[in-house]
């Protein structure tokens, strides 16, 4: 088989055009995500596009059991991941704290952070044993910068930027590579419509400037992986040029096709 990268979240947005980037590099794929009909299409584009061979992993992050279930579900060479991106996560609500939902928290934590560690474990015990083995978390500017708002979804954030350097320091010595890429505004996902729970109007939020795109975030994703050996990047932080940190958008027009 050809090297194995296994994505989490792969149905749409940064996981799908990620996909696509390591697929195109002659990669095998094992893709999650927990709408099947969307896992199923992506595969056989992938497969028919790419000549590569592509597994679907429909599983809920969230679910301890259920990923539990589905990694031991892999058999033979499929267990043996070289690259993990721990791409699912999401964000809930924009609404001040005092307001928030807390089951909208507590989505957001158990996604953004236990879904990353529950994960994680099962693929770095692998990668332990076979002495090699690359885990990049998909972090956020979130995780480095707070906004008003964010809160959770920043401490989700925050979180997923500590895990990968105390990652780094446990595993480093045990052949493994331990990064991640922290976005800014990203369009060309579902990231705007699931905080804003559908609402179209509130979700258009990309209409007067240029964002990164998802292909952007998984070029840069593929770049972390494809340095040689003795290389380890700890962290890409990126913006759009249009956005120069959380709190700072020149939102005068887009400007690039």
């Amino acid at each position: 088989m050809n090297q194995i990268v296994f994505i989490t979240g792969a149905t749409s947005g940064i996981g799908a055009a990620t996909s696509h980037v390591f697929a195109k590099k002659g990669f095998d794929l094992v893709i999650n995500g927990r709408r099947v009909k969307k896992l199923d299409k992506l595969k056989s584009k992938l497969e028919s596009k790419y000549a590569v061979k592509v597994k679907t992993l429909p599983f809920d992050v969230q679910n301890k059991k259920e990923v539990k279930k589905a990694f031991k579900s892999l058999k033979g060479d499929w267990q043996k991941v070289d690259i993990l991106v721990n791409n699912a996560g999401l964000a809930k609500g924009k609404d001040s704290f005092e307001k928030c939902n807390v089951e909208d928290w507590e989505t957001m934590v158990q996604t953004n952070v236990m879904g990353l560690l529950y994960v994680s474990r099962l693929v770095a015990e692998q990668m332990v044993k076979r002495g090699k083995g690359h885990i990049i978390n998909v972090c956020s500017s979130a995780g480095h910068e707070v906004y008003p708002g964010g809160n959770v979804y920043c401490a989700s954030k925050f979180a997923v930027d500590a895990l990968t350097k105390s990652m780094r320091l446990d595993l480093y010595s045990k052949g493994l590579k331990i990064s991640q890429v922290s976005p800014g505004h990203v369009e060309e996902t579902e990231f705007a419509l699931t905080r804003f729970e559908g609402d179209k109007q509130k979700a258009n939020i990309y209409s007067d400037f240029n964002p990164l795109t998802s292909k952007d975030v998984g070029k840069a994703i593929y770049y972390i992986a494809s340095q040689p050996a003795h290389v380890n990047i700890q962290d890409i932080v990126m913006f759009g040029s249009m956005q120069a940190s959380n709190n700072h958008i020149d939102r005068s027009g887009r400007k690039f096709n």
